[in-house]
């Protein structure tokens, strides 16, 4: 995984020379069997280094905790492995959405790190990484929850921890999708 690091950080230090991007690689051990793939590293992400360590990653431990999931024993990465900003109309840094061009850029990248990682469950958290690995139309809202084959693996899409917090109305769906994904797992283990 050094290796991997290393080549990914070479290369967009080639692509973005003169450009201070700050990478946040994924954490866990290899050969979890579950991966976790996020959008785009947020602010605090940037900051600490880690993915899902700001707000959207303290509700999913929250909710991980509450179906007996242990974030330890996961792979937790993203699609994007840098943060996408753009300036508020009040002049601020604030997060956007990764472009499709970031998406593209990413994937060869993303799709090494899954071979690297081996998981047997993929769950996808929101719609930029289920439409990087589907290549589909396929939208979080139709797919959340539903077990699909992917490449060998199960793919497990959900939303983004985020959309909790944005539409707290998601909290029980958010939950329903996690606990069925925890039972499933744990009969197989």
């Amino acid at each position: 995984m050094d290796r991997f690091q290393s080549e990914l950080t070479d290369f967009i230090h080639r692509l973005y020379e003169g450009e201070r991007k700050v990478l946040v690689f994924g954490e866990g051990e290899i050969g979890a069997p579950v991966m976790m793939i996020g959008e785009a590293p947020g602010e605090q992400e940037s900051l600490q280094g880690r993915p899902f360590v700001g707000k959207a990653g303290r509700n999913l431990d929250a909710f991980l905790e509450r179906a007996g999931m242990d974030r330890r024993a996961l792979y937790v990465t993203n699609t994007v492995k840098f943060r996408p900003t753009k300036q508020s109309a009040a002049g601020r840094t604030v997060n956007r959405p990764p472009t499709q061009e970031e998406v593209r850029l990413f994937l060869p990248w993303l799709l090494r790190e899954i071979e690297l990682v081996g998981p047997r469950y993929i769950l996808t958290l929101g719609n930029v990484p289920l439409k990087a690995l589907t290549g589909r139309g396929s939208v979080i809202g139709d797919a959340h929850g539903q077990f699909a084959e992917w490449n060998g693996r199960l793919l497990y899409p959900m939303y983004h921890p985020a959309s909790v917090i944005y539409n707290p109305s998601l909290k029980d769906v958010y939950q329903r999708d996690i606990d069925r994904f925890a039972a499933r797992f744990r009969g197989e283990h």
